[in-house]
């Protein structure tokens, strides 16, 4: 691509690290490659109609988001109608995506991905008409999510004590699942949708999962006593639990764990729900879909 235009999308209060300094690296870097670029700081509504035009005036060929999970989801979200390929600066509490994409968390490394990697498409889908580009989740990690936006401070650990937390008061909920072959009925502690193999911080809830195979990976997490709980989900993140195929045995004790390109989601006891990390206002029906190589993403 000969010519370039990069334009910067910076979140300035996600997770723990001073934008200041990932700012001066990117300025640094960029600087050093003879590229074109502007910075704009993240929109908290998820908003980024103001960036339609200048894109199409600097023609720009690049939207490089340093931020979570979240900021990275809505930002493409409301830009993967334009041309243009998408990298990402990890700098978020989980990274989820960043991570499955193989996108390290150190800064420097991740702006050389931006600036010289290849773009190749990328799954993302739709909870209703809320886009996701990696995961989203109803119950126990929806109330975790939830609990930990309202913290003063971000990070790992602070997510880890919501996670303890919560876990001695977790509750299931009810659902009814439909497939386009059947439907089934179960109480669970969660239920996760990934396009992602992970939730972050390399914790792989949906280990076989990919970005581009046009499926979604859904994991649910039945009603069990909670020692068996631990159990379960170790095995799960530790991708010794099979993918289901066929119908789906919904008296498992235990977790289920299958794919599909879409379901239909009854929530019948208002669970909450997270869309890649972010709390979000749950309702009473999700139809989800994915959309296959809906954008493009800068790898190593």
């Amino acid at each position: 691509m000969d010519h370039r235009h990069i334009i910067y999308i910076i979140n300035p209060i996600s997770g723990t690290r001073t934008k200041k300094d990932i700012q001066s690296l990117i300025e640094t870097q960029t600087r050093k490659q003879g590229i074109p670029f502007e910075i704009f700081p993240s929109v908290a509504s998820g908003d980024y109609s103001f960036l339609h035009e200048i894109i199409r005036e600097k023609k720009t060929t690049d939207i490089i988001i340093a931020g979570g999970d979240g900021t990275v989801s809505q930002c493409i979200a409301g830009l993967m109608h334009l041309d243009v390929n998408f990298g990402i600066i990890p700098c978020g509490s989980g990274n989820g995506l960043a991570l499955a994409a193989k996108i390290p968390k150190n800064t420097a490394a991740a702006i050389d991905i931006a600036l010289n990697g290849k773009p190749s498409p990328i799954d993302g889908f739709f909870i209703n008409d809320h886009f996701s580009c990696m995961l989203c989740g109803l119950g126990f990690d929806a109330k975790v999510a939830h609990d930990f936006a309202r913290q003063p401070t971000r990070g790992l650990t602070t997510y880890i004590k919501q996670v303890i937390r919560n876990f001695f008061s977790a509750k299931t909920y009810s659902f009814d699942i439909k497939l386009p072959n059947h439907q089934f009925s179960v109480d669970a502690f969660f239920i996760s949708i990934a396009n992602s193999n992970q939730f972050g911080n390399n914790f792989t809830i949906a280990p076989k999962a990919s970005l581009n195979d046009g499926l979604l990976d859904i994991v649910i997490v039945t009603e069990q006593m909670k020692l068996n709980l631990l159990v379960q989900t170790f095995k799960q993140v530790s991708g010794l639990n099979k993918l289901q195929t066929g119908t789906i045995k919904s008296d498992k004790k235990g977790i289920l764990y299958f794919q599909a390109e879409q379901l239909s989601i009854s929530n019948r006891s208002a669970a909450p729900l997270h869309i890649d990390g972010d709390p979000m206002e749950t309702n009473k029906d999700f139809d989800i879909k994915v959309k296959k190589n809906c954008f493009r993403l800068l790898q190593p």
